[in-house]
């Protein structure tokens, strides 16, 4: 039984490593991988944003990206989902940081102008952010900036609330942890 499966699955890989090398020949070919790949794409990238048009236009960016740099992707035996997954997390990452930095240059358009030592303290924060794991980054960002409810948080991630709250305890408590030995 367990020859039968290892079977199917080295013949859906290799299936999988013609389709690629097919594509990397010939664009007009990766419709085959953008069909075979879309549905899982869009449902991760789904369950991580809180529109659909949003997850549209993420899934859209995923593709054409992997369309653009398919020429340097190699094959090593994994699927091809788990670049695909890869360059969405990352889409994702940059957008939730864009609207990071929008939102804080907007707040600081409409307010008093910050003094220097304000201004240093938000780079260090924003920095200290950029370092916490992805997760607990994504976190941080929604809640704090963007002002987004626990509840909001967790769908848009595919978590429980009650996962979301302890990504944000553990955040906060590194980033606590981080400004107090920048402060010593």
């Amino acid at each position: 039984m367990a020859t039968r499966s290892s079977a199917a699955e080295t013949h859906s890989g290799d299936d999988e490593r013609l389709l690629i090398e097919a594509a990397k020949a010939d664009p007009q070919r990766f419709a085959a991988l953008y069909e075979r790949h879309f549905e899982r794409v869009y449902a991760f990238v789904a369950r991580r944003t809180p529109h659909r048009g949003e997850a549209e236009d993420v899934t859209s960016e995923v593709f054409h990206h992997a369309l653009a740099h398919l020429g340097r992707y190699e094959w090593r035996g994994v699927p091809f989902s788990a670049w695909l997954f890869q360059i969405a997390r990352n889409s994702l990452t940059d957008r939730w940081q864009r609207a990071a930095r929008e939102q804080e240059h907007s707040a600081s358009d409409a307010g008093p102008i910050a003094s220097d030592a304000d201004a240093d303290r938000r780079a260090m924060l924003a920095d200290l952010v950029r370092r916490l794991p992805v997760d607990q980054q994504h976190v941080v960002v929604a809640r704090f900036v963007e002002r987004r409810s626990i509840g909001e948080i967790a769908r848009a991630l595919g978590r429980t609330e009650g996962a979301v709250k302890q990504l944000q305890y553990r955040a906060l408590e590194a980033l606590r942890a981080r400004v107090r030995q920048a402060d010593e």
